[in-house]
């Protein structure tokens, strides 16, 4: 199928792939279904577009590419809601900020998008750990930024 985004003009999706969101997204709960779009060749970047907006898209990234000790456990409600039975089914996203300069850019680790990758089905998560919060650099210096996700 056909997709209209402001980004990247017309681009093919194959609709098996789209991401169904029953419960929206937290701030665009009126869009339920989604497409991954990658942003850059390196697929360290994508677009998660819904495909009823195409004035809306939010860049995404696997935190772990930039957080090593990220984590966080699933309730039992939510991999019931997620159709979620093992592990590998599991890709975790999280919202970047894009500033300029892009060092300053930030990820949300405060609110992982969690997709069933093979249900395609997904939710974002509001997590009330305190170590984590809405505007983590997203490039951390070299002595590391890690310190605080597990003290």
């Amino acid at each position: 199928m056909e997709l209209q985004t402001k980004h990247f003009g017309t681009v093919e999706v194959d609709g098996n792939e789209l991401i169904r969101f029953e419960q929206g997204i937290p701030g665009l709960e009126q869009y339920k279904t989604y497409a991954l779009l990658p942003v850059d060749e390196t697929s360290v970047y994508f677009a998660l577009q819904p495909v009823d907006e195409a004035e809306i898209a939010l860049i995404i990234t696997n935190p772990y590419l930039f957080y090593q000790q990220y984590s966080f456990d699933l309730d039992e409600a939510v991999k019931e809601e997620l159709a979620i039975s093992k592990r590998e089914d599991v890709a975790v996203y999280n919202v970047i900020t894009l500033k300029e300069p892009f060092s300053s850019s930030t990820i949300n680790l405060q609110a992982p998008i969690v997709i069933n990758v093979e249900s395609k089905k997904g939710r974002q998560l509001i997590l009330t750990d305190d170590h984590y919060h809405t505007r983590h650099p997203l490039i951390q210096s070299q002595e590391g930024g890690e310190r605080r996700a597990h003290p």
